[in-house]
């Protein structure tokens, strides 16, 4: 009897330690597939993109101050125009962006600082700014530099280069003086700043005649002074607006393209 009872614990503990043991492989088991699972998953998962800065893009145009139009460096397009449009944003310059942004044509915006005095008028720079045009400074109240002290002329520059910066958080990198009227202090200054300075080489729209949309469209497409490179002057006014996309359609009728601000030359 006690030779039975031994014999059946003896049994017990056999197949108790043949179930630890199968117990045991079969963790073991699950320890290796879930090993070989973290390196499927290591070996399908997409190695990290390598982070490679963009060089900035070498120049494609310089200013010419022999008629202010854009040159062509080395092999650039040379059937171009530059848009440029003054007195922004007084009312109808983001109306004048949209219009651009539509056509996919880019321009400078050259802003003076009255018109950025309240909230309300610096969104409308940062909307234009947004919509992706170049910003340039026209001085803080588009006073004639030549008429202005030396000490007047920095006010007119650089409050309004602040200004900008404090709402865009970049400084201007064109400058025009209104009138086109610079002096050897203001060149200096803006040349201190690193701005391109700039004037125009045709523009029709403060003429009485041309203040109608259809007779600024025609002249601005038919002027004999439109040639390769033109700098085109245009102003935040209501019939420059309504004009604004038939000057841009005959532009492309004729052949030319549009300088983006971007690729302009300016100082270092």
């Amino acid at each position: 009897m006690k030779k039975h009872l031994v014999s059946s614990a003896a049994l017990v503990l056999f197949l108790a330690a043949c179930g630890n043991e199968e117990g045991q492989q079969l963790e073991e088991q699950q320890k290796v597939e879930e090993v070989e699972e973290a390196v499927e998953d290591t070996e399908e998962a997409p190695e990290p993109e390598e982070q490679v800065e963009e060089e900035p893009q070498a120049p494609l145009y310089e200013i010419s101050e022999a008629n202010w139009t854009l040159k062509p460096i080395a092999d650039a397009n040379e059937k171009v125009v530059l848009l440029t449009i003054d007195d922004a944003p007084d009312t109808y310059s983001v109306e004048m962006a949209e219009t651009l942004k539509q056509l996919d044509v880019p321009a400078i915006f050259f802003v003076n600082g009255h018109f950025i005095d309240t909230d309300e008028e610096k969104e409308r720079l940062k909307a234009i700014h947004e919509m992706g045009f170049a910003i340039g400074n026209h001085t803080q109240t588009h006073a004639n530099l030549k008429d202005s002290s030396e000490e007047q002329q920095q006010q007119e520059i650089l409050v309004l280069n602040q200004t900008i910066e404090e709402v865009l958080g970049e400084k201007p990198k064109f400058f025009r003086a209104p009138f086109g009227v610079n002096t050897d202090f203001s060149r200096a200054l803006v040349q201190q700043e690193g701005m391109l300075l700039m004037n125009w080489t045709y523009g029709y729209d403060w003429e009485k005649y041309y203040r109608d949309p259809k007779a600024l469209a025609d002249i601005m497409v038919n002027t004999p002074y439109l040639t390769n490179g033109a700098n085109l002057l245009m102003h935040d006014r209501e019939w420059t607006a309504a004009a604004l996309e038939t000057i841009v359609t005959g532009l492309k009728e004729q052949g030319y393209s549009f300088v983006d601000p971007t690729t302009i030359s300016v100082p270092e």
